[in-house]
Order: structure tokens, then sequence, then C-alpha cells
């Protein structure tokens, strides 16, 4: 979805921002992530976040935290999106899509009568992420589209060849990384890499293991 709004610098940014924890979710910068929104504290955050900034920071739980835990502790990075799209259902739940802006450094969290989770965030670091493209330039596309066409090969999967040939690499690299099936630590590689190229080399390698992996699996499985 487009916006309306377009941030140049790291200060048009607020620095406190509604969190959303969510296990092996991945949002990127200028990537797009439809939610379905249905508990009561979540539908008080859009709300909110309608009002205001209309920001929400998409951020993973600690991996060694348990699924049961009602406030897991935080992973410290996580991506903050714009809400770009909202529907509602007519059976109380809310539709709506983030757009990816950066991502931040969560520096602690606040307390509050809020029934959802709000932080202090940096986006200080991740400055670049406001510059569409930037390093699209230094990604492997070869090597990135070779390992795409193993893994749909492998899995019995088709794909828009002629939308992925058109698609720059920071469009291509991002897609890919939000929906590949990886765990949370993969996941959370992803966001944090250094820069895309680096995004796209893990993407790659991760590919390449879990390639590796069920092809060994396989071989065992006939012995």
């Amino acid at each position: 979805m487009a916006s309306n709004v377009t941030y140049h610098k790291i200060e048009e940014l607020p620095e406190v921002i509604p969190v959303f924890p969510l296990r092996a979710a991945l949002l990127l910068p200028r990537g797009e992530m439809p939610l379905n929104i249905f508990e009561p504290r979540y539908l008080a955050m859009v709300d909110d976040a309608i009002r205001g900034e209309r920001m929400i920071g998409m951020i993973q739980p600690d991996p060694d935290s348990s699924e049961d835990e009602e406030r897991p502790n935080l992973v410290r990075v996580g991506c903050a999106g714009r809400l770009t799209a909202f529907g509602e259902t007519g059976d109380g739940r809310y539709l709506v899509t983030l757009t990816g802006v950066s991502r931040f450094r969560l520096l602690d969290e606040l307390p509050g009568e809020a029934p959802y989770r709000r932080a202090r965030v940096s986006f200080e670091e991740f400055a670049a992420d406001l510059a569409p493209g930037e390093g699209q330039d230094s990604v492997d596309r070869e090597a990135l589209l070779k390992t795409l066409k193993d893994y749909l090969a492998a899995n019995n999967l088709e794909a828009d060849w002629d939308g992925i040939r058109r698609a720059p690499n920071e469009a291509l690299v991002n897609a890919l990384a939000m929906m590949s099936p990886f765990g949370p630590r993969e996941k959370q590689a992803l966001l944090e890499a250094a820069d895309l190229k680096s995004r796209a080399e893990i993407l790659v390698a991760v590919t390449e293991m879990e390639l590796a992996r069920a092809r060994g699996d396989a071989s065992s499985s006939l012995q």
C-alpha cells in the first residue's frame, strides 16, 4: 500500500510507539504486512494509532521465552510500520496493513494504563532504512534467484516469474525474507542484517541449509 507520508530523516519518527509482539513475524522497510486484529488490547492499539502517529512497532518475543507467557521479554530490534490500510469486518475484527518504515532499537518499555505495550525506541542506527533502494546494487541477484528456484522446485511450488524479474532488488529481497517459512531466530537474523546485501546472503544461506537438511532427511528415510 502506498503511504501518504514519506519520512526523510529519523527526527520525523516518534520516540514512543506501541509495540506488537508477534513470534516469527518479520516486517521490513517498505514491505507490507497484513494483520487480522481481534484481541481487545490490539484493537485498542489500532484505535490509538489511527488517532495518533499511525505507527506500530512489530517486534518478536525473545525466542527463549515460553509461548504461554502473558508478557514475554522482547528482542531488542524491531521494525516500525505505518498503518496504510484499515477495514472493519462487521464481527469485531480489524483488517489492517502495515507498511514498513524503519527498524528500531528498543530502549525501554513504558508503564501506563494502555492495555497494550508501549516502548521508547531509537531509529538512529537504522537511518539508511529511510532511503529506498539503499545498497540494492550490491545484491547477488543471480544467486538469490537460483536459490529461490531450487526451493520452489523442492517444494513443488509455483511463482510469478514475470513479476519476480521486474522487481527491484530491495523489493525482491525483503519480500522473500518476509514470506520465508523460517523460525524466529532466522527471521531476527534477517531483520538485523547490516544491509540489503547481507540480508540476501543470509536468506540464501538459510534456504540452502534448509534444502540440504530436507535432502538429508529424505535420504535417511530411504535407508
